[in-house]
This record gives structure tokens, sequence and C-alpha cells, in this order.
């Protein structure tokens, strides 16, 4: 075993206890719906602190484009009698923090996958979350998807991301050719640092994720071509709160239909998304018509 996977490991752990704790969790406890929420006067949203330009802080501020909407979400609730409240966390924890009941809903880039599904329901997705690669700027030997074969790429261990590897597998094998060595990574700078230092020929992350790398070091990083099928970024919530789905989902379209919705998409994720589902995502089935997995 390499001193790489040695090291992946307990973490690997960790990631499979919080999901296996997601599942008990969502079984054992009495989860929050609408008229709970209403009742208490107050819904409770989890959001993270690091994932620009979703959620970060700024000047010991939450900054980032669920900052903005937050406050569409607040004036949403307020004419239905209710308050929303915000908590800040760390990733590591937040989702089965909400499956346990702690939070009503995860406000912040969660991405669809099909573990998710098994314990959450998902609003309509709210970003684009297709994988992209992204190489060194001039990296001119990179290109399309045969000029990735058997080259270093870099991921972030555990993620979606490498879930879904297998479809640039299939890409691959189309052209006659195999992935090169896959490194996997406690979190996305590291990568992007080996990436910028030639330890790696190319890092496979979300659209919005790398929009974002690229907006803000053009000089270093260039964003390639879509590496994997469509993906969505939405926000998670207890399968056992279908109430708390329809009020996410008519919050959602109002959003969607007044225009806010591109106006902050355009700001903070460098193009808006006009052609994203409009429905609720709740399986696994759906999810693979949706993304082209069938």
């Amino acid at each position: 075993m390499t001193r790489m996977a040695q090291a992946l490991r307990p973490i690997n752990l960790l990631r499979g206890l919080a999901l296996v704790g997601a599942f008990v969790s969502s079984l054992s406890t009495a989860l929050a719906d609408m008229s709970d929420i209403k009742a208490k006067g107050v819904m409770t949203v989890a959001t993270e602190d690091d994932y620009a330009p979703f959620n970060y802080i700024v000047d010991g501020q939450p900054e980032g484009f669920h900052k903005e909407l937050l406050e569409d979400l607040q004036a949403f609730a307020k004419k239905q009698g209710f308050e929303v409240k915000q908590e800040i966390l760390p990733w590591t924890g937040l989702l089965a923090s909400v499956s346990s009941g702690q939070y009503d809903m995860a406000f912040t880039g969660a991405l669809v996958t099909d573990d998710r599904l098994r314990v959450f329901n998902f609003a309509p997705p709210f970003a684009s979350a297709q994988h992209y690669y992204v190489k060194r700027k001039g990296d001119d030997r990179i290109g399309d998807i045969a000029s990735l074969c058997g080259k270093t790429v870099g991921l972030q261990a555990g993620s979606a991301l490498l879930a879904r590897l297998p479809e640039l597998k299939k890409m691959m094998a189309d052209k006659n050719c195999e992935i090169g060595q896959v490194v996997e990574y406690q979190s996305y700078p590291e990568a992007y640092a080996d990436l910028a230092n030639e330890r790696l020929d190319y890092v496979i992350n979300a659209l919005i994720s790398i929009n974002d790398l690229v907006k803000n070091k053009g000089d270093v990083f260039e964003k390639g071509m879509a590496v994997s099928g469509a993906g969505f970024a939405a926000w998670p919530m207890p399968k056992e709160s279908p109430e708390l789905l329809e009020f996410a989902t008519a919050f959602m379209k109002e959003a969607r239909d007044g225009g806010r919705l591109a106006a902050l998409q355009a700001k903070w994720f460098g193009e808006a998304f006009p052609d994203l589902p409009t429905d609720p995502i709740k399986d696994v089935e759906q999810f693979h018509k949706l993304a082209g997995l069938n």
C-alpha cells in the first residue's frame, strides 16, 4: 500500500462512518416538516464558510451566492409567518447534521449523487455541476479527450467527482486509450498546487469551482472541456420532510421566474444556467436520466 493510500484510509473511513451515521439518523430521528417549522416559527439552514463562490467569509462576514440568496429565502419565509436562521459549520458532518434533524436543510453547494439520494431529496438545482478539467495555462499538450489519455489527474478523495470518473474512462476507451495515474487529495487547493508545480497534468472539478479558480488565477490555470455528463448542485433535505421540499421548490420557482436566480448565477458563477431541471430530484433513476447516465 502506498503512503498516499495509507494516509487516505482514515479519511475515507470517516466519510464512510459519516454516511452510515446519516442513514441511521434518518431512520431513527423524527424530522421536522413545515407544520413543525411553522409551529416553532423558525427554519434552520446549515451553510459552509469555506466553499467559494457558494459560501465563504470575508473580514469575518459571510459572502457569496448563498449569502445573497439567503436574504431572498428569509423574505419568502417571512410571508409565510416564520424566520430562517443560518448556522455556519464545516462541511465535515454537515449532511449528517441535516439528516439527523439538527438542521432543516443544507443551504450550500451540495452535488447530487446516488448515495445522497438514498438519504435526501434535492430541491430543483441552482447550478450546473458538470465535471470539467483544468490545466496549466498554456499547456498545449492538452486539449481534447484523447490528449488526456495516459496523463496524471488529480481529484478530491471520496468526492462525487471521483465516483463519476468512469464516464471519462468510457470517453477515453472510445478513443482507444486509457486514463493515466489518478492521484487523490484531501482538498482541492492541494491538487491545484501540485498542478501548478507540474506534479499533475490536469485536475477534474465541478464547473462552478473551475470557473471560480480561473476567474481568480487565470494567469496560472486554464479551463478545459467537459469530462462527464450533466451534474447538478442543489440543496439536500431529509426524505421525511416532503412539505419542506415543496416550500424550497416554490422558492426556487419565484427566484427563477423573477430573474433573480439568473442574475446571481451570472454574478457568482460566471454564467447563467437556463436549462436546469425545474423539478426536485428525488431518486437515483430520475437523476441518472437527467444526467444522461442511463
